[in-house]
């Protein structure tokens, strides 16, 4: 276990050196569609051995998003394992058809915290995804705004999510809730019918629930209030939960990495090496659920609510 530990703190330190950068400036993020960033590293024909060994720093940090196809990020154990099942996204991407998938949430799906936007997390699950499926036509859509709350979310969800059709829907929530130390009376009724209307379009839906920092930690009851409302929506309207806050515990509790590692200043948004492995781990539940469906062709079961299983 130390020399796992250790292990993760080295890999979680280079990543960190790799991708300093100043963060984004504060704000609410607008509604931004999907990403693609090319670099192109351009290096003076003389340069002292030094001055190159800055230049490969500096071009390895300006090309983390694509070159860091896997990131060091353990996967997380114990409680909870239970596969997702993404039907349609399985079949179509089985099919070899192409898929539109749609971020909706508020600043930690908008990327708040990032140094680029193409280490957002839908950014990120859209190149894992494309690797994994280099013939596919894959679109991840980012619809996070921040400062949003459910209520501002479920408004604008014909034009930010249903609109686009998309196939998959990965709903980041409650986390403005909880800091903010509002009511959630209500909200978990507001949330069932949100997800009712994303099912009957025949999409799936993955429910994100908060991070686990410490301006969300500081709220434990209503955190874990939050944490309990979004698992019970899950398992009533039979979509899967991708429980981000057990995730972020083992992190901080388990591996013990202290929270500036994978979280910023303002200690409730992550920061790049926090996205990247929050986005590699979704990831792979998805590739995992694609997978198994493959296994068993006709066969076509609701999500469940998950907990992660990495491949």
């Amino acid at each position: 276990m130390r020399q796992r530990h250790r292990k993760l703190l080295v890999a979680v330190g280079l990543f960190g050196i790799l991708a300093s950068a100043p963060c984004l400036a504060a704000g609410e993020m607008s509604a931004q569609s999907e990403t693609t960033s090319a670099t192109t590293d351009v290096v003076p024909a003389k340069r002292s051995l030094p001055g190159k060994a800055i230049d490969a720093a500096k071009n390895a940090a300006s090309r983390a998003g694509d070159v860091l196809t896997r990131i060091p990020c353990l996967p997380p154990k114990g409680a909870g394992a239970v596969s997702a099942s993404l039907p349609r996204v399985a079949r179509k991407l089985n099919a070899g058809e192409p898929i539109t998938i749609v971020a909706l949430g508020s600043s930690s799906t908008a990327g708040y915290g990032t140094t680029s936007s193409t280490y957002t997390y839908p950014s990120r699950l859209a190149e894992q995804l494309r690797r994994k499926y280099p013939r596919a036509r894959i679109s991840v859509i980012n619809r996070g705004m921040g400062g949003q709350e459910v209520p501002q979310m479920v408004q604008r969800l014909q034009s930010s999510v249903l609109d686009s059709n998309p196939d998959l829907v990965i709903w980041q929530l409650g986390t403005n809730t909880v800091v903010r130390g509002e009511d959630s009376s209500g909200l978990a009724a507001m949330v069932e019918a949100g997800v009712a209307r994303i099912q009957a379009t025949g999409a799936d839906v993955v429910l994100i629930d908060p991070q686990y920092v410490p301006a969300v930690t500081a709220k434990k009851e209503g955190a874990n209030k939050m944490v309990k409302l979004i698992r019970e929506v899950g398992r009533l309207r039979h979509a899967s939960v991708f429980p981000r806050f057990e995730v972020m515990r083992q992190w901080h509790e388990d591996e013990k990495l202290p929270f500036e590692s994978f979280s910023i200043s303002d200690g409730l948004h992550m920061n790049d090496w926090g996205y990247a492995c929050f986005a590699q781990l979704l990831g792979d539940t998805i590739i995992k659920s694609v997978g198994e469906a493959k296994a068993e062709p006709g066969t076509e079961r609701p999500g469940s609510v998950m907990s992660f299983r990495p491949m």
